[in-house]
């Protein structure tokens, strides 16, 4: 019997160690939540939530957060427009008009996938306007400036500063005709495109030694006219009405992978043809119209 007793006695022993390690588990995991809660509420404290309220079913609801996927392309494109500042900065140009061509992409596709991921909201429509104003705007002005503008003094930088507000003053007016216009046309030169004129007679233009004053006055002159063609009413086709999920001819194909090697040849060149091109399209359209209009 009293072996039986001290063979029970350890295990009577045992179980206040058992509830101890219960209480300091339970007590643990209290802790790291109250940690948590102090945390977020700290956060909270620090930077402020985003609440969008949408309408859904007649109600208006309130959505706390923002959707991660479309806004890391724009902020890509956001990232691409500052590292052209940079490089331009440093005379690395043909750095900096690449950067600008990859945040013309990024931009791109940050408002399809939020289309086919069903993730638009109204801070990914601002956010992407803000981070045009710097990638098509700010950022080939710079370029610019940095390259060539500086020389004319304050020609170059009035210049210059023309082609930023062009940018702005575009996108504005785009963000407030947004479902009322005709979504097949723009209403003046897309600011992705004139970007994409700057960066390409830069990256063209800056292996060569362009010392005459002329040369300098029209390549500024070349800047701040597409700046104004971006707040103008000239309508330049949109490409919208394309349906890529159709079927199309094989044609089709064999020539967009001809227009991908004839690009490869020399990006620059090819590139610049391409969107002075599609920068010409819109004025010659419109005079085309008006003579037109008069043999009526």
């Amino acid at each position: 019997m009293q072996e039986e007793k001290s063979e029970k006695s350890p295990s009577m022993d045992e179980q206040p160690s058992q509830v101890s390690a219960t209480d300091s588990a339970g007590s643990s995991e209290s802790t790291e939540e109250d940690f948590a809660r102090r945390a977020q509420q700290m956060v909270d404290g620090v930077i402020e939530e985003v609440v969008e309220e949408k309408e859904e079913n007649g109600k208006k609801v309130r959505h706390k957060g923002i959707y991660l996927l479309p806004n890391l392309f724009t902020t890509g494109a956001l990232f691409s427009g500052f590292y052209a500042i940079v490089a331009g900065m440093n005379g690395d140009f043909s750095q900096a008009a690449i950067a600008i061509f990859v945040a013309m992409v990024l931009d791109g596709l940050d408002g399809r996938v939020a289309r086919l991921t069903n993730t638009q909201s109204a801070f990914g429509a601002e956010y992407d306007s803000l981070a045009d104003v710097v990638s098509f705007g700010v950022a080939p002005a710079l370029v610019a400036f940095s390259w060539m503008l500086q020389d004319l003094g304050k020609f170059g930088w009035i210049a210059a500063f023309v082609y930023v507000a062009g940018t702005a003053l575009r996108l504005a007016r785009f963000n407030v005709q947004v479902g009322q216009a005709d979504s097949k046309w723009f209403t003046g030169l897309p600011s992705p495109s004139a970007a994409a004129i700057v960066a390409a007679l830069v990256w063209v233009l800056h292996g060569y030694d362009m010392e005459w004053m002329a040369a300098k006055v029209l390549v500024a002159l070349v800047i701040a006219g597409v700046g104004l063609l971006m707040v103008s009413n000239v309508r330049y086709y949109s490409f919208k009405d394309i349906d890529l999920k159709s079927r199309v001819p094989f044609f089709v194909l064999l020539a967009l992978v001809l227009l991908i090697a004839i690009i490869s040849i020399d990006p620059a060149i090819m590139l610049l043809l391409v969107f002075v091109g599609y920068g010409l399209s819109g004025p010659l359209r419109a005079v085309l119209r008006m003579n037109k209009k008069a043999e009526a």
